[in-house]
């Protein structure tokens, strides 16, 4: 399913320039939702999702976060961390008019939502968790820092292009094969320049205040966590995920009252959403609020 948006921009308090996809106009008295990536991805992340949503009734926010797909890229690069880009979309949601919205966080996404939930109390009414929890495993931390910001020169192809992103992610997704499934993942996540060459399309960057201490999340996130408690969360896990580990997800659900876990088999971190047990359960989460 595809659905037009409707191209936007958002002006931050430093003058760098937030992009951001409307999907649909939202019915009366449904909540809004927002859709947040990771830290490698941008809004067309969630191509096929948002349409979904708002085939629902509701308008849907999908934000290229600072450094990512159209919005501008940032400097200094101490810019790249969960405060700046709680400022962005706070001010985002804020010159929107939005007062209260749902939120899909995918791995860093779900980090912004959290601390936004804290940082903004009444503002989430509702979060979607995208294999990212309080505590973040090791093993995925240091996946992840060995690869962003060292990515490999200008591609030639949509093809080269596509086997570069296999090569990164295919632990995550060891049931996709196909030719297909990589050069959609590529389109997603790459971008290609004027001369005709394609690269990754994000700031490299953003990879400095990742790899120092404390730069890829706050270190103690349990109260960001708990600044939830009051609204429903639903969680969804990569089964086979390497940064949110069952002990964690399993946690989440015995100190959160409102917390529906949901696991996607046979995928790593992190979940597209467009798993067919990640689309009921999210599908049925929206249709409960409200």
């Amino acid at each position: 399913m595809m659905t037009d948006f409707t191209q936007h921009y958002f002006t931050a308090s430093d003058g760098k320039k937030i992009a951001f996809r409307r999907y649909g106009n939202g019915q009366s008295g449904k909540l809004p939702v927002m859709c947040l990536h990771g830290l490698t991805r941008n809004s067309r992340d969630f191509e096929e999702v948002a349409p979904e949503i708002a085939a629902m009734g509701r308008m849907v926010i999908a934000i290229d976060v600072r450094g990512r797909g159209l919005s501008d890229r940032g400097t200094p690069p101490e810019s790249y961390n969960p405060a700046t880009y709680v400022g962005d979309v706070s001010g985002l949601l804020a010159a929107e008019g939005i007062e209260r919205v749902m939120s899909v966080g995918t791995s860093m996404g779900g980090i912004i939502t959290m601390a936004m939930a804290a940082a903004r109390p009444g503002l989430i009414a509702g979060a979607v968790l995208n294999d990212i929890g309080p505590e973040l495993d090791p093993a995925g931390l240091n996946r992840i820092a060995g690869y962003v910001g060292n990515a490999r020169g200008p591609m030639a192809s949509w093809e080269e292009a596509a086997a570069a992103v296999r090569a990164v992610n295919g632990e995550a997704f060891p049931k996709e094969t196909g030719a297909d499934f990589w050069l959609a993942f590529a389109r997603r996540t790459c971008r290609q320049r004027e001369d005709g060459l394609i690269e990754l399309d994000y700031d490299p960057a953003i990879a400095e205040p990742f790899k120092q201490p404390g730069g890829a999340a706050p270190a103690d996130m349990w109260p960001l966590f708990q600044a939830l408690k009051g609204v429903p969360v639903l969680g969804i896990r990569g089964a086979i995920s390497d940064l949110l580990s069952p002990a964690t997800f399993k946690a989440m659900a015995s100190r959160h009252p409102r917390f529906t876990g949901v696991e996607v088999p046979d995928v790593g971190h992190a979940p597209l959403l467009t798993e067919a047990s990640a689309r009921e359960a999210i599908h049925t989460f929206l249709q409960r609020l409200d």
